[in-house]
């Protein structure tokens, strides 16, 4: 079937062809009747498989054929409510792409910049609004917003702007709008909020689905790879080195981690930047262009900074660190296998990530299949692998351990002031965790009486593997 078959106009239809595009994706079949026929939808798709062309694409249509209300600055007639920037900025290139050849207007707004130059934008008259519900609340109460016309409001990504906590802010924006208008609701997850969320807005919704609940799409191979947490940085550079690979996601869990995982294979020769909510705005484009075009080799990104980031192509999403929520794994690996291409997704787990990944296996309702690599296998831990009483990881904090290992680390490397923290307790991504035992050490060549503190850990270049002489017990 194809586009032209789905009722779309003239226009939309050569914007769409200029694109490359010729044949709809399963939720675009779905998605677009639905959406022209003027009723709500209440969709669950995962993210890669076209759902922004899905709803942007009849939204145009619709606005082309209606009559604007009203005389004088055209007034936002659609409200596209997304939960971070890099998403944002991409639905609204959508709507220019796909609106080039109707006199449709759209513009962006988000935090992270300045406010004035928006303020600037929506005086000129626009159509379709494209923002995050943070900046919209902060233009409504300067006044520089009027959304008493909006005809068409969508949500998208509604799991993550929940898990995000912004539903007591759509719940106010959503207060503003008029009571008569169509909703569109997207959701790559199906909980207990979205459905209550679904129900207080929705009208007797169309509902779609184009994939099982909280499955990842099939064209994505998963595999998990066993290895120590002290050596994952180095299994990860061999693995781009060894095989040559180019546009390289890895999530982290925090921001700390993704800044020294970036620097750490920068040093190591492989072109690398971190994307996190810390990160200026500019910066965050700049970087996202870079991997876009394959400038750059490697991005590491938290969660948040990541959604939204729509890349033809992307062959490999590797998780550094599996997420504690198991959901949130469904969503780093939809950033490759996207309309229809393959890719592969790749889970770093040490042993103190075995319980994520059952919580992982459980959502995916299979166990995906482990590997190692030959001289990183795991080394077998004789230490328990749950947390020591409370007590225990407040004596072993009180004896700088995190601190230790990470000069340690450092100073291997040449490089101990950059890594180190300023105080003790301020995260440094080097630093094992409580209850870990320091990298480097095991209790039989520990020194009788010395504390686990004591020893630092060892350091080796990358892509210099460990010794294979080593079992690989405990996994």
């Amino acid at each position: 079937m194809s586009f032209a078959s789905l009722g779309l106009s003239a226009p939309i239809l050569r914007a769409v062809s200029e694109t490359g595009y010729t044949v709809p994706t399963p939720i675009q079949l779905q998605a677009i009747p639905a959406v022209l026929s003027g009723g709500d939808l209440l969709a669950g798709a995962q993210t890669g498989t076209g759902k922004t062309a899905g709803f942007m694409l009849p939204i145009l249509q619709l606005l082309s054929q209606r009559t604007v209300r009203g005389t004088g600055r055209r007034p936002i007639r659609t409200l596209v409510l997304t939960p971070t920037r890099e998403l944002a900025a991409q639905i609204e290139e959508s709507a220019r792409v796909y609106g080039k050849y109707t006199d449709l207007k759209s513009t962006v707004i988000f935090g992270g910049v300045s406010i004035n130059p928006q303020i600037a934008q929506l005086r000129k008259g626009i159509d379709i609004l494209v923002a995050t519900p943070g900046r919209l609340l902060d233009h409504l109460g300067q006044k520089t917003i009027d959304l008493s016309q909006v005809e068409i409001l969508v949500l998208d990504e509604a799991d993550r702007m929940l898990d995000m906590g912004f539903i007591r802010d759509i719940r106010k924006i959503i207060a503003m709008l008029p009571r008569q208008r169509q909703n569109l609701l997207f959701s790559a997850t199906f909980s207990e909020e979205i459905k209550t969320l679904a129900d207080g807005m929705l009208n007797r919704p169309a509902l779609i689905e184009v994939a099982r609940r909280n499955a990842p799409t099939e064209l994505v191979e998963q595999k998990v790879m066993l290895i120590n947490q002290q050596s994952k940085a180095s299994l990860l550079a061999h693995l781009i080195s060894d095989q040559s690979w180019y546009q390289v996601l890895v999530f982290t869990r925090t921001k700390h981690r993704a800044n020294w995982l970036a620097e750490k294979l920068a040093k190591g020769g492989i072109e690398a930047l971190a994307i996190h909510g810390n990160k200026s705005q500019n910066a965050r484009t700049r970087a996202l262009a870079d991997f876009k075009s394959g400038s750059l080799q490697v991005l590491v990104a938290t969660d948040i900074a990541a959604r939204g980031l729509d890349i033809v192509d992307l062959p490999h999403v590797v998780n550094f660190e599996l997420p504690n929520v198991p959901e949130d794994y469904i969503h780093r690996i939809g950033r490759t296998g996207r309309a229809g291409t393959t890719g592969e997704a790749l889970s770093l787990v040490c042993s103190e990530e075995l319980k994520y990944l059952a919580d992982i296996e459980k959502l995916l309702q299979r166990k995906l299949p482990r590997h190692t690599v030959t001289g990183f296998e795991p080394v077998a831990d004789t230490e328990p692998m749950d947390r020591p009483p409370r007590g225990a990881q407040q004596q072993r904090r009180g004896q700088g351990q995190g601190r230790g290992q990470t000069q340690a680390q450092g100073r291997g490397q040449g490089n101990g002031r950059a890594h180190a923290p300023a105080r003790a307790g301020a995260g440094a991504p080097a630093a094992t965790a409580p209850g870990q035992r320091p990298a480097g050490t095991s209790p039989a060549r520990r020194p009788a009486g010395a504390a686990p503190t004591q020893r630092p850990a060892g350091t080796r270049s990358f892509g210099s593997p460990r010794g294979s002489s080593r079992t690989t017990r405990g996994f």
